[in-house]
């Protein structure tokens, strides 16, 4: 397939189906980033710019045939190169008020959807699991959790609960954290102790950086982990500072079995001289 036929190929979904159904098209896109950051991880960062600019440009830049467009991802695209030339969209990040309630599933939405799959009684343990996002100014769980777990337990409300989370997610970050903390180590490991103890962490958080800066800075790190997940917030933010604290019991699991297991592999390595 030729560059320009990739370039239009938004543009001319959206000619189609506004020639067939009458109507102009809304155009969703979840998780926009992820081929940024796959192309910044193998080292074809620069070209996959290209053609998410070019692909991006000609759908959403002076496009009659489209109503609106929603786009989510990790990162906030106000920095990324990708969006030149485009004035008319509004940026809502994890920390913004407006339509916060709309990220995940309310406490209500779940007592709902317990109650419904009959697994009411089950409501404190799913709430220690998978609630504890903060979206603006409200609580949320995370939709994919409560979903699998509605589902795998819908015929045996006995079972234990999982962790349906990381399976969604790159280690990415994860390895990064541990690797490139370089002289903040020692402190970093620290810290994630006490996370995982249930204590905060005060850390200035930058949720305005591309794929490239995410591992240039102990800080970027940090805020990496922040923006794709691992770690919510508690509190007000002081500035760009904020009280950083695992959220739930599956993403405290994750850190005990992966981020500490791969400090002590990093230590290992270290002691073998490797």
């Amino acid at each position: 397939m030729d560059d320009g036929t990739l370039y239009y190929s938004l543009r001319e979904m959206t000619e189609l189906l506004k020639r067939h159904y009458g109507k102009k098209t809304i155009l969703l896109i979840d998780e926009y980033d992820v081929p940024l950051a796959k192309a910044n991880e193998r080292g074809y960062y620069e070209p996959m710019i290209r053609l998410i600019r070019s692909l991006f440009g000609t759908a959403l830049k002076t496009n009659e045939n489209l109503y609106f467009a929603v786009l989510t991802g990790c990162l906030r695209v106000a920095k990324e190169s990708i969006f030149t030339g485009l004035n008319n969209f509004n940026v809502f990040s994890v920390t913004d008020v407006d339509f916060d309630e709309y990220f995940g599933f309310s406490d209500e939405e779940v007592r709902a959807m317990l109650d419904y799959y009959g697994l009411g009684d089950n409501y404190e343990s799913v709430k220690e699991w998978y609630d504890g996002y903060r979206f603006g100014n409200t609580e949320i769980y995370c939709p994919w959790d409560v979903s699998c777990y509605c589902g795998k337990h819908r015929n045996n409300a006995k079972l234990p609960p999982q962790n349906y989370w990381i399976n969604t997610s790159g280690n990415d970050v994860v390895r990064h954290f541990v690797k490139d903390m370089g002289n903040h180590k020692a402190a970093a490991k620290i810290e994630m102790e006490r996370l995982i103890d249930g204590e905060t962490v005060e850390k200035e958080i930058r949720q305005e950086l591309t794929y490239p800066e995410l591992y240039t800075s102990a800080d970027n790190i940090w805020s990496a982990l922040f923006m794709t997940g691992y770690l919510t917030w508690r509190g007000e933010p002081d500035g760009n500072r904020f009280r950083l604290v695992i959220p739930n019991q599956e993403i405290r699991n994750i850190f005990v079995d992966q981020i500490l297991a791969l400090f002590r592999e990093s230590a290992a390595g270290k002691a073998a001289g490797r």
